[in-house]
């Protein structure tokens, strides 16, 4: 059921979120967010590589992570929230959740190659400028750049990197 009213309240924010969405040059850039489902250890070591590499071009990087049921946080280095986050009428009620979509990021990178309801509602109620993730048919009013990718974390954040970054 929250789960429903979730995903209700996720259509609503993509009709009514104020929020400017433009493309800024990489160069010029300077905050990105970084959204993911923590799923295995490899995905997080594939997200902290990519972190670094965005920090060594200049980039204040935030990163919140969303922690399915019975998963294993791998590591402590980045905020995360749970389905328990989220109450019986799918209202997000996670403190780094709510302070990470108020954030007006540059750029937003979702790295999962599937979509996650939980995180899309995020994506939804953000204030970035430009959000980025893979495509999937259909998801199109969430994103400003959509990369088609393989079926694998590494390959999206290459692609992902690849175009945001070339950007001018």
């Amino acid at each position: 059921m929250k789960l429903a009213l979730l995903q209700y309240k996720t259509r609503g924010l993509l009709k009514s979120n104020p929020s400017l969405r433009t493309t800024l040059p990489y160069k010029q850039s300077h905050s990105i967010g970084i959204l993911f489902t923590a799923e295995n250890k490899q995905k997080h070591e594939e997200i902290k590589e990519l972190i670094k590499k965005l920090e060594l071009d200049g980039k204040k990087v935030t990163v919140i992570s969303f922690l399915p049921k019975n998963t294993e946080n791998f590591d402590f280095l980045f905020d995360f929230f749970s389905e328990k986050d989220v109450n019986f009428w799918g209202t997000v009620t996670s403190e780094n959740a709510i302070r990470f979509t108020e954030m007006p990021f540059d750029f937003l990178l979702y790295l999962d190659t599937t979509p996650n309801p939980m995180l899309m509602h995020l994506i939804a109620r953000s204030k970035a400028h430009c959000r980025a993730g893979r495509f999937w048919s259909g998801f199109e009013k969430y994103f400003e750049l959509m990369i088609e990718s393989k079926e694998t974390t590494r390959s999206l954040i290459e692609g992902i990197y690849k175009y945001t970054s070339v950007l001018h």
